[in-house]
């Protein structure tokens, strides 16, 4: 799956959190989060059991409109209940 998933969420101070994901090959998965008060991503956050949540639900509705395969579900899946670091 070539596309990113991508979210925006309301984090303390009411700051913007951008969320992207991305999966650059097979069995991989790159997270990337930017705060809107920040010039640049912030390249030491690690997503959280929320953030792994959030994309296996956003996966979920993709694949049942058929725009993102189920491997790609499947390995979202497995890598949160290993509680993957990244």
């Amino acid at each position: 799956m070539r596309r990113k998933i991508e979210w925006v969420e309301k984090i303390e101070g009411g700051v913007k959190l951008d969320v992207r994901v991305t999966f650059p090959g097979p069995r991989q998965v790159r997270w990337r989060f930017k705060r809107s008060d920040e010039d640049g991503p912030d390249p030491d956050r690690r997503p959280s059991a929320e953030d792994w949540a959030a994309l296996e639900e956003k996966l979920e509705g993709l694949y049942n409109r058929r725009r993102a395969p189920y491997e790609t579900l499947e390995l979202v899946r497995r890598l949160r209940r290993e509680g993957a670091p990244e």
